[in-house]
């Protein structure tokens, strides 16, 4: 009698690429002679989730995927259950997430890898789908592809360069104590750390060799797993530190970016270091880190660049002025997924090498969108300056395909470069965390995009930890101050 197909086949989950490379995967796995694999899915804070299974359930999994419970998405940055999961429809108006049910996750064959600081453990990111194979409505990941489609269908394609900026700082304390440990809603106090090397001596050779046993670790790992590291620069702050990458296709470079924060802190924990992603720590001195995510528009069949112009006096292609048209009409709503911490706002000031409003200007380090290219340059790029190393990758990407799409559909002119953007009378960023939830909620486009759905989830789970910091400030009796608080570090400093 034939067997009914499995779930990824009967759902048609798969390419006839992934199939192959599932089929190749099955052989490797057994040669590389591995004893666990970690299946992997981001959170809606861009945070790597992980079930870690044996070596012949992982290869039932790559028929029948695996089944997992749903809270890891119905949780804030705390772990603070944010819905009403176990009443009719989860606290969200849906019938299917009543009861915190499982999802099955389906590894994505092409993300394999072997983690060469973890012997005998492989690792998969893989895709959310209920029971029934239809894709889970907050995977960041499906509503990026999602959104790739859109541009797919247009004929075109992303390509994506990542720059993202993070400390590196030494373990400090030898054992976790009481105060380390927390409950749903509160963090513990992150273990106790000292500075890696002094700072504020920018791309100081000397400096920078204090932390190079770890930085050669960190490049020989990054190699074995396939991220397309380019260099490792000693920023500003004590320990900070920025690590840019080649670009790659936009779904791709938002899985590196995601492989990149969870294997970094993994390798440098191993070695007796601290790895933080973490925007501004409440630490003396400490300068904020940002992420610069690199884009541009190619031809899906010739590849070629299409925001690169063709005229001498011209930045960018007419197609390309559409697009930076819609990143800069969008900017406020989209910082929402941009800079989705509280601590993340700390970093939009005057004159700190980070906007503090929507302006763009040509090969300028204090605008929202820094234009790079020329005719003849296939490298003709944007560079959104806006993220914070904590942000979301797919959510980061997508919001930059939803708004310049509209740029490019609607025809939107981004207007005059500026070159003294600190002053310029532009729309100003969001100064904090709910005033950006606010813009998004206001914005018809992503709703248009994203769906009511997402959109209103996206809102409660946010709005639950920008409620908790207030009411820490109220509970504290707190005034907002310019630097960040002890909530913030509690928060943000070992989840990120």
């Amino acid at each position: 009698m034939k067997r009914p197909p499995a779930f990824i086949a009967r759902h048609g989950l798969w390419t006839d690429e992934q199939r192959r490379q599932a089929q190749d995967l099955k052989r490797r796995v057994k040669q590389e002679d591995l004893r666990l694999v970690r299946l992997v899915w981001a959170d809606p804070h861009g945070a790597a989730r992980a079930k870690a299974v044996t070596v012949p359930v992982f290869l039932s999994a790559l028929e029948t995927g695996y089944n997992i419970n749903v809270a890891t998405t119905t949780l804030d940055s705390a772990n603070a259950r944010t819905f009403a999961s176990f009443t009719r429809g989860g606290g969200m108006g849906l019938d299917e997430m009543t009861g915190s049910p499982n999802l099955t996750i389906v590894p994505d064959p092409s993300t394999f890898r072997v983690l060469p600081w973890a012997p005998g453990v492989g690792w998969v990111l893989c895709d959310e789908y209920f029971n029934t194979g239809v894709p889970f409505h907050f995977s960041p990941r499906h509503l990026l592809r999602r959104q790739l489609d859109r541009l797919a269908n247009k004929g075109m394609r992303l390509l994506v360069g990542l720059e993202i900026e993070w400390y590196l700082l030494r373990v400090a304390q030898d054992t976790l104590g009481d105060e380390n440990i927390g409950f749903p809603g509160v963090r513990g106090q992150p273990i106790k750390t000292a500075p890696a090397e002094p700072g504020f001596s920018y791309h100081s050779e000397s400096n920078m060799d204090l932390m190079q046993p770890v930085l050669s670790a960190l490049a020989d790992h990054l190699a074995q797993i396939r991220l397309p590291l380019r260099s490792i620069e000693n920023e500003w702050g004590p320990g900070q530190l920025e690590c840019t990458f080649a670009a790659r296709p936009a779904l791709e470079a938002a899985d590196d970016a995601l492989l990149f924060r969870t294997a970094t802190r993994q390798i440098c924990r191993r070695m007796g270091y601290f790895a933080t992603f973490m925007c501004r720590p409440a630490l003396k001195g400490y300068y904020s880190s940002g992420w610069h995510l690199h884009q541009s528009l190619l031809d899906g069949r010739s590849g070629r660049n299409l925001f690169m112009p063709e005229r001498e006096a011209d930045y960018l292609s007419p197609l390309g002025r559409a697009f930076l048209g819609g990143l800069i009409k969008h900017a406020v709503p989209a910082t929402a997924f941009v800079t989705p911490t509280i601590n993340g706002y700390r970093r939009f000031r005057p004159n700190s090498l980070a906007p503090d409003r929507a302006a763009w200007c040509y090969d300028h380090r204090g605008v929202m969108i820094r234009v790079l290219g020329a005719p003849g340059d296939q490298a003709t790029r944007l560079e959104n300056r806006t993220g914070e190393p904590a942000a979301n990758p797919y959510l980061f990407v997508l919001s930059q395909i939803v708004a310049g799409l509209d740029g490019v559909e609607q025809g939107h002119d981004p207007g005059p470069p500026q070159e003294d953007p600190y002053n310029a009378k532009l729309p100003m960023l969001p100064t904090n965390l709910p005033a950006a939830l606010d813009a998004l909620e206001r914005e018809p486009l992503f709703r248009t995009q994203l769906g009511d759905v997402f959109i209103d989830y996206f809102l409660k789970l946010k709005r639950n930890e920008a409620g908790r910091f207030a009411q820490w400030l109220k509970d504290a009796t707190a005034p907002q101050a310019d630097e960040p608080t002890a909530w913030e570090q509690n928060e943000y400093f070992d989840f990120f």
